[in-house]
């Protein structure tokens, strides 16, 4: 066996010796990356969006609200449009996936993906500076997003932008976010953060099947009715607003548990499972332990 290893060896260094140029760069773009680069392009675009001016986070927060409202406005079209078929839950819920795949094809801050794109820096430095920033820009997003999905639920209801019918399908969509309990609420927010931030961390590997990935995981949180902070906003704005609900049962009932519930999944769970498998790579500290 022994006489046999040196001629196995040349055979592996002939096998490497036949692909051409062209053929050997085909090879590298098809192989997946590497959860440690993953992370480096996530953990610089993290970096990126700290170092971002207050008043670009506001605006692109705003923007955001108001382009994730459509995941709303197109179920609530769908819902008119197949109300009575057997199937109109299914169908009405691929409405949900529109405003998720403009706004992050779009690039502009949607909080619920800031639950691991700004973390993942601070989990590898552990700075009071970075920890900072990172609150910052959640709070300036956050509350960029709030102000954009109640702008495009104030329009809705008083500014005469969608037909009446329209309206009533959206409100109709909008109760099963008000009829969880704060409980509820939160804990069905677990999975849509966890999701949201599957799809930032996927991604960076998904080159050229960018809509398929962030439509598969939208859909999912549609179908199994989980809740997304954001997009959950604009329902319990619209709600509010029409008078169907109180404005305590629409901030402390349903967005602020969603929030928590988002943010335990996006940060808690993702955010920490995504760096501990490349902690020992990237950390040379960790690694020499």
């Amino acid at each position: 066996m022994s006489k046999d290893m040196p001629r196995k060896a040349d055979e592996s260094e002939a096998d490497r010796d036949i692909y051409s140029n062209e053929e050997a760069s085909q090879i590298a773009r098809h192989r997946s990356l590497a959860p440690r680069a993953v992370y480096e392009v996530i953990n610089l675009e993290g970096r990126e969006e700290l170092r971002r001016p207050l008043w670009s986070l506001w605006w692109s927060g705003i923007a955001a609200g108001i382009c994730i409202s459509a995941s709303v406005l197109a179920e609530g079209i769908l819902h008119v449009i197949f109300e009575g078929h057997p199937y109109q839950g299914p169908i009405e819920n691929l409405g949900y996936t529109v405003g998720f795949i403009l706004v992050i094809l779009a690039r502009i801050q949607l909080f619920t993906e800031n639950t691991i794109t700004v973390v993942l820096p601070v989990l590898k430095e552990k700075s009071l500076t970075m920890l900072t920033c990172a609150a910052r820009l959640w709070g300036v997003v956050f509350a960029a997003n709030m102000v954009g999905t109640f702008f495009v639920a104030f329009l809705s209801i008083y500014g005469g932008t969608v037909i009446p019918e329209y309206v009533e399908g959206m409100k109709a969509i909008s109760h099963h976010f008000a009829h969880y309990s704060p409980v509820e609420a939160f804990k069905y927010g677990i999975p849509a953060g966890f999701f949201i931030a599957a799809i930032v961390w996927m991604l960076p590997s998904s080159e050229g099947f960018e809509i398929f990935v962030i439509f598969l995981f939208t859909y999912l949180i549609a179908m199994g009715e989980f809740t997304h902070v954001v997009a959950g906003s604009k329902e319990a704005f619209l709600l509010m607003l029409a008078g169907d609900i109180s404005v305590a049962t629409a901030f402390f009932g349903l967005i602020l548990p969603a929030f928590l519930g988002n943010v335990l999944g996006g940060t808690g769970l993702f955010a920490l499972l995504a760096y501990g498998q490349v902690a020992w790579e990237i950390d040379p500290e960790t690694n020499g332990k």
